[in-house]
């Protein structure tokens, strides 16, 4: 069994910051890929920003100047540091990661989601 617990959403002022955090849990043998995506009310869910288990990242055009995303491998937890937000980033923001349990064949888990909101 394995768990993704997000954290770190909220209420914040145009032009402000938040940093999620987003644990993976359970029998893990190995995290490949991680990830943050996001879905705004009629909008379909897209990606915001992905890291490999080695570091390297890609981001979303609109967002790869402002939000910064980082893994901690011993703590299975992956971040989004998010500067100079927007209204237009109000979303649900859901992680991801490729785990693998046990011998099994890696799979791709889902958080439940947080809420950011920008408005003043």
């Amino acid at each position: 069994q394995v768990q993704l617990v997000e954290s770190g959403g909220g209420l914040v002022q145009p032009g402000g910051s938040l940093r999620l955090s987003c644990a993976a849990s359970g029998s893990i043998s190995s995290i490949y890929g991680m990830g943050w995506y996001r879905q705004a009310p009629g909008k379909e869910r897209e990606l915001v920003a992905r890291i490999t288990s080695g570091g390297n990242t890609n981001y979303a055009d609109s967002m790869k100047d402002r939000f910064t995303i980082s893994r901690d491998n011993a703590k299975n937890t992956v971040y989004l540091q998010m500067n100079s937000l927007k209204p237009e980033d109000t979303a649900v923001y859901y992680c991801n990661a490729v785990i693998r349990v046990g011998s099994t064949p890696a799979l791709s888990y889902w958080g439940q989601g947080t809420q950011v909101t920008v408005s003043s």
